[in-house]
């Protein structure tokens, strides 16, 4: 079941400044679309629109089937929330039964938990649950229905590491046949349950692509930042454009674990910083007026002045200038 949807709507709370989302996407039967971007982009509004919780304009369709102007219960869409929205006064198993009152085929309860590995949860009540037992509850009564589309709203985001590393590797696994719409702002987990990314910013989506697309080849500062790129700007950087011999300024990206460093290479560079990130570190280097980050097993002093190696078949031009980049 493919869904295409092309919304535009806007929001405005407690006398808030409007916020506007205007945004088309399609997802292929059986694709997991993540929609990723910062905070405060209209992800989660965008997903909410297309589950028919917000008034919207535009067309939201499945297969062809126009299903807009259908309440949201009637859309054939599983829901799973951030904080998860379980009813604290019902067991489990009615949480995960409670499709049944608007849907006729509804998967048993006991054995869709069972599958999810909290099959001795049934008779608890959600307060009494921890994150990751909520999370696998939330999921289990949106696959209860039977959806035709899944669309989860980072619910791996409020779970410690160690939990979110578990549900991300099951939810690649339900995930794998299931067509799907995910939002996060997690670099991470957007690689790892994605066949494609929308990236999203300011309300609306500016690059759709494949992992590798997004990450390697981002279209913008926006998109190359956001992603973890080094974005350089080459009036800033002379010793760079020259070296990888570009005469005129522009922009471009290159990813940090494509930039190596050594006694030897392309440019020369000074360490300005050494943050520890779990088994290995990233280093920040000046050159000339710009900064380049690196990761390394073995990481230098700050201070130390080294040579930096920037593949070219790693070097990337954006289309925009840096001083559009928010």
């Amino acid at each position: 079941m493919s869904l295409q949807a092309d919304v535009s709507a806007t929001f405005t709370a407690d006398g808030a400044e409007s916020f506007h989302v205007d945004a088309a996407f399609e997802v292929e039967r059986g694709e997991s679309l993540v929609i990723l971007g910062p905070s405060g982009s209209g992800k989660t509004l965008l997903l909410e629109t297309v589950a028919g919780f917000h008034p919207h304009d535009g067309p939201v369709t499945l297969d062809g089937r126009r299903v807009s102007d259908k309440p949201p219960e009637k859309r054939d869409f599983g829901f799973v929330f951030q904080d998860y929205a379980l009813f604290p006064h019902m067991t489990v198993r009615k949480n995960v039964d409670f499709g049944s009152r608007y849907h006729d085929d509804t998967r048993d309860p006991e054995g869709l938990l069972a599958e999810l590995g909290v099959g001795d949860l049934v008779d608890r009540y959600p307060p009494t649950l921890s994150g990751g037992e909520q999370q696998r509850v939330a999921l289990a009564r949106a696959l209860a229905i039977r959806p035709e589309v899944m669309l989860l709203d980072e619910p791996l985001a409020a779970l410690d590491v160690p939990t979110r590393q578990s549900l991300r590797d099951d939810l690649a696994d339900v995930l794998a046949d299931v067509t799907a719409v995910y939002v996060t702002h997690n670099r991470t987990t957007a690689r790892a349950l994605a066949d494609r990314i929308a990236v999203m910013n300011d309300g609306g989506i500016v690059q759709v692509g494949t992992p590798e697309e997004i990450f390697q080849r981002p279209e913008s500062p926006m998109v190359a930042r956001f992603t973890g790129s080094n974005v350089i700007d080459l009036g800033d950087a002379p010793s760079i454009r020259s070296a990888l011999d570009i005469s005129a300024d522009g922009v471009v990206t290159i990813r940090p674990e494509a930039v190596a460093f050594g006694d030897d290479g392309d440019v020369r560079a000074t360490v300005d910083r050494v943050v520890r990130e779990d088994a290995t570190s990233r280093v920040t280097f000046s050159v000339d007026d710009v900064t380049v980050e690196a990761f390394a097993e073995r990481a230098p002093a700050v201070g130390d002045e080294v040579w930096l190696t920037l593949p070219e078949d790693d070097v990337h031009a954006c289309r925009a200038p840096a001083s559009t980049a928010p």
